[in-house]
């Protein structure tokens, strides 16, 4: 698949459920409305849509949520995409906030799964538990051990928030690296509407990677993961550390995702709101006729870039839907 720009899309993140387990500020509002289950496809449904995509190169697939591992019977979906790995499948990762992972580390990494990205954005507990609103870090701290135990590559993703968790970036990456976990910042995305202010949250990893070249020696690095993560060694910790900047440094240039959601909507860009409706062909017909059609002329519409921005004056979401629904 290639798009209007010449990039080969090749990874596909899907997500499988928009329903958490956690509540997190800069992410949604704590009474949150989610969509009605009979609006989300089974996951034989979404397992066909990824096939599809994975006959026409996609060879990374990242399973995503809401919080992916909440959704009933989740594992038969693992199991067989994990089956598709050496089948035009390379990779098959999970992006997870570390609740459930204590259950699940053995089942994911028996499935295939090799790589995961764990949501945590402190190390305090109570801090923990005003940011997530609902989570306990001990349970995430737990998973995070039950993961690297079972085999699994780790790495941290932390949204850097300002006056909040900006203090604790040196220690959540000495953290990480000490225990041979990559780690990567990212800056908070304007994305549905959230009890707080956006605008007050916002803080640039220009200033933040600034800040540590004061105290570390930082080298621009070569290693790609697939994802849009920009990555430096850490010549003090010997560890990767990653810089995730849709507003301050977008990285569509190089964008070969899409996304696909629990509905069977598929956003080419994540800061756009052009959607293409995957569900009705999938439904119509038991060939993938309509199907291929659809993703097809999806692809042939994926824009350049995205539009992100912090608006300072009206103090709005860039894009009305939660990035729980996309996808994160």
């Amino acid at each position: 698949m290639i798009d209007p720009f010449g990039r080969h899309i090749s990874y596909l993140r899907v997500s499988v459920t928009d329903r958490c387990d956690f509540r997190c500020v800069y992410c949604m509002s704590e009474h949150m409305t989610f969509l009605p289950k009979a609006e989300l496809l089974t996951l034989e449904e979404l397992e066909r849509l990824c096939g599809a995509f994975i006959a026409k190169g996609v060879e990374r697939l990242r399973v995503t949520g809401g919080e992916p591992l909440v959704r009933r019977n989740v594992m038969s979906f693992f199991e067989r995409m994990g089956s598709k790995i050496g089948h035009g499948l390379k990779e098959l990762t999970l992006t997870t906030n570390g609740s459930q992972l204590s259950r699940f580390a053995r089942e994911l990494h028996a499935a295939g799964v090799r790589r995961i990205n764990v949501s945590l954005d402190t190390l305090d507990r109570a801090k923990f538990r005003q940011i997530t609103r609902w989570g306990e870090l001990n349970k995430v701290l737990a998973g995070i051990d039950a993961a690297l135990e079972a085999g699994l590559a780790v790495k941290i993703n932390t949204v850097a928030l300002k006056s909040v968790n900006e203090d604790e970036i040196v220690d959540l990456m000495t953290w990480a690296h000490g225990r041979k976990m990559d780690f990567t910042l990212i800056e908070t995305m304007p994305m549905g509407e959230i009890d707080g202010d956006r605008v007050e949250q916002y803080l640039p990893l220009s200033l933040v990677r600034a800040r540590l070249e004061e105290r570390f020696t930082l080298t621009d690095s070569g290693y790609r993961t697939g994802g849009p993560a920009r990555y430096v060694t850490v010549a003090e910790t010997g560890g990767r550390l990653g810089f995730i900047t849709p507003l301050t440094h977008n990285f569509c240039e190089s964008c070969n995702r899409v996304r696909l959601t629990c509905t069977g909507q598929l956003f080419m860009c994540l800061g756009q709101n052009d959607e293409a409706d995957l569900r009705a062909p999938l439904r119509a017909s038991s060939d993938d006729t309509l199907l291929n059609a659809a993703i097809e002329a999806a692809i042939a519409r994926k824009p350049k870039g995205h539009d992100f921005v912090i608006d300072r004056r009206h103090r709005a979401p860039a894009v009305a839907r939660h990035m729980s629904l996309t996808g994160g």
